[in-house]
C-alpha cells in the first residue's frame, strides 16, 4: 500500500513539474524561440571527480542531461539541437578511456532507437556528424543504422558531431568542392591542355563550399552553449557560428538544468532583433 500510495504522488509531482514547464514554455514562445541550439558538452570528466564517482560515469550522468535537455528543446519548439560529442582530438586520449567512450556511445545509440526513447516519443531525426570512417566499425555501423532508422523523422533532429573538428569539416568541404568542379568542367569538355581555365568557366565558390559541409543538414545556430564556464570554441563549427549568441554557465555539463535552457533563450530573445540585422547584411 505504502508503495503505491509514494508511486501515485511521483506521478502527481511528476504531472505538475510537466504542467509548469508548458505554461513557462507557452510564456516563452510569446517571443522568438531559437531554431538550433548548439552545445559543447564539458565537464563530465570533472563532474565524476567532484562526486568521486567512477571512470566514465560522468559520460554517463551527462547522457540522461542530454536526453531531459532533448526532450525540453523539443517541447519548447526549437528545431535542431546539436552536440558536440567526441572531437577528433580526443583520440589522442588514453587508449582506455577512449574505448570507454567509444562502448558508451555504442551502447547509448542502440539506447535511443527503443520504443520509449526520446527520439521516438518526440519523433526525432538523428544524424551523426564528422569524420565518420574514423570511428570503429560496431560505433559507424550503429550511427548509420539509427540514421536510417530516424529518416521518417521530422518533429525536430538531433545532429551528434562525432569524430569532427570544425578545420576538419572545412578541409573536407573545399576538397569536396574543388573536385566537383574539376568534374564538372570535364563533363562539358572545357579542360584543354592541362588548364582549367577558372577566369572564363568559374571558380569555387561559397555555396559550393557550404554545400559539401557536414553541417550542410541544418541551419546556422542560434546559440551555442558550453557548459563549466569555458568560453573556448575548440574548433567546434567555426565557419556557422559568426552571429550567434554564445553561452557559458558555470555548471558541468552533467548539472545542466531546466533553468539554463530558459535563461539562454531569454537572452537571445533581448538580443534578436541585432542578430537578425546582422545576418541580413552578410
Amino acid at each position: 500500500m505504502e508503495n503505491k500510495v509514494d508511486g501515485l504522488i511521483g506521478r502527481l509531482s511528476q504531472g505538475s513539474l510537466a504542467y509548469m514547464r508548458r505554461l513557462l514554455f507557452r510564456v516563452l514562445s510569446v517571443g522568438p524561440i531559437p531554431n538550433h541550439l548548439a552545445f559543447i558538452l564539458d565537464g563530465n570528466r570533472r563532474y565524476a571527480r567532484k562526486w568521486k564517482l567512477g571512470e566514465g560515469m560522468g559520460h554517463r550522468a551527462g547522457f540522461l542531461s542530454l536526453m531531459c535537455l532533448m526532450k525540453y528543446c523539443c517541447e519548447l519548439g526549437v528545431k535542431y539541437v546539436t552536440i558536440y560529442a567526441f572531437s577528433i582530438d580526443n583520440f589522442r586520449r588514453k587508449p582506455q578511456e577512449v574505448q570507454g567512450v567509444m562502448d558508451l556511445m555504442l551502447e547509448k545509440i542502440e539506447g535511443l532507437l527503443k520504443e520509449e526513447s526520446i527520439v521516438n516519443q518526440y519523433g526525432v531525426r538523428v544524424y551523426f556528424i564528422g569524420n565518420l570512417k574514423l570511428l570503429s566499425d560496431p560505433v559507424r555501423l550503429a550511427a548509420e543504422k539509427a540514421m536510417k532508422a530516424t529518416s521518417n523523422n521530422n518533429n525536430c533532429a538531433l545532429l551528434i558531431c562525432v569524430a569532427y573538428t570544425s578545420t576538419d569539416e572545412i578541409f573536407h568541404a573545399a576538397v569536396e568542392s574543388c573536385e566537383d568542379k574539376c568534374s564538372e568542367i570535364r563533363s562539358l569538355g572545357r579542360l584543354q591542355n592541362g588548364e582549367i581555365g577558372l577566369e572564363k568557366y568559374g571558380a569555387v565558390s561559397l555555396a559550393n563550399v557550404e554545400k559539401h559541409m557536414y553541417m550542410g543538414v541544418a541551419p546556422d545556430p542560434d546559440i551555442l552553449v558550453r557548459t563549466s564556464g569555458e568560453t573556448r570554441l575548440s574548433n567546434f563549427l567555426l565557419w556557422q557560428t559568426s552571429t550567434c549568441l554564445l553561452y557559458s554557465p558555470e555548471a558541468l555539463w552533467p548539472e545542466i538544468g531546466l533553468r539554463h535552457l530558459v535563461w539562454a533563450v531569454l537572452n537571445f530573445q533581448r538580443i534578436h532583433p541585432y542578430v537578425e540585422r546582422t545576418r541580413k547584411q552578410l
